[in-house]
């Protein structure tokens, strides 16, 4: 947290804020995702990249507070807060931005049907909610929107990759689309710290079928829970057989 639909919510705003604009010299041309990477590109071609990790907030002129970690002001005099509470996120300033989006997978709201079956085949040992949140796999899904995608595509976390058919595949596919899309509508979800960019909460949150969930959002039945490579998984033993 903050995942693919709070980071691309962010980046939406700053995009209608920013381009234009002024720091230190550097005019803003782009504001772009990579996975749950945010980067502002300049016109000298450097870029100003963010990861939010746990609790960072990149708030649009932000007043700055205790958690804020830095503050970037423009030549018109607004600015970019960044916030982070338990210091995990980080911001850098590069004059090259490959080498730091290399290690990602494929964007989790492009990939295609035949990619994501090789990934798959590639990570078969591998338990499929792991898999939809290994960034070198497949980018942008952590611990919430993976639990919500398996939910929707009636999948049980703890299923190895290998075991996943062509058709459980394509459903796990569609729910991956819909989800993250809705999501992105909905401003993302707000969950303790996450705001969007003006400093408002995002309500994708109301919308969680299974995730910090007791009862199933389908069938009203128990949510169980696992550990699965360190991460709770939320599941319906009914609706996820």
């Amino acid at each position: 947290m903050p995942e693919l639909p709070e980071v691309e919510t962010i980046r939406k705003q700053l995009h209608s804020k920013l381009i234009g604009k002024q720091w230190q010299g550097r005019k803003i041309v782009n504001i772009r995702r990579r996975a749950k990477l945010l980067l502002i590109d300049f016109s000298d071609k450097s870029s100003l990249v963010f990861h939010l990790k746990l609790t960072g907030q990149l708030l649009f002129n932000g007043v700055p507070g205790k958690y804020t970690r830095a503050v970037f002001n423009f030549d018109d005099g607004s600015n970019l807060v960044f916030n982070d509470a338990r210091k995990f996120g980080w911001s850098k300033h590069i004059q090259n931005s490959q080498a730091i989006e290399k290690p990602f997978g494929i964007d989790a709201l492009e990939i295609t049907l035949t990619e994501l079956k090789a990934v798959f085949v590639k990570k078969k040992r591998t338990k499929i909610k792991t898999v939809l949140m290994d960034q070198k796999q497949l980018a942008g899904i952590g611990n919430i929107y993976s639990d919500e995608i398996l939910f929707s595509a009636k999948v049980r976390p703890d299923r190895l990759a290998g075991t996943i058919n062509s058709q459980e595949t394509s459903k796990i596919l569609a729910s991956v689309k819909a989800i993250l899309k809705k999501a992105i509508e909905r401003r993302g979800s707000s969950i303790e710290y996450y705001l969007d960019a003006l400093g408002q909460k995002g309500d994708f949150v109301s919308l969680h079928r299974i995730y910090h969930k007791k009862q199933c959002g389908k069938c009203g039945g128990r949510v169980e829970r696992l550990k699965i490579n360190g991460r709770t998984a939320h599941y319906c033993p009914k609706c996820q057989q």
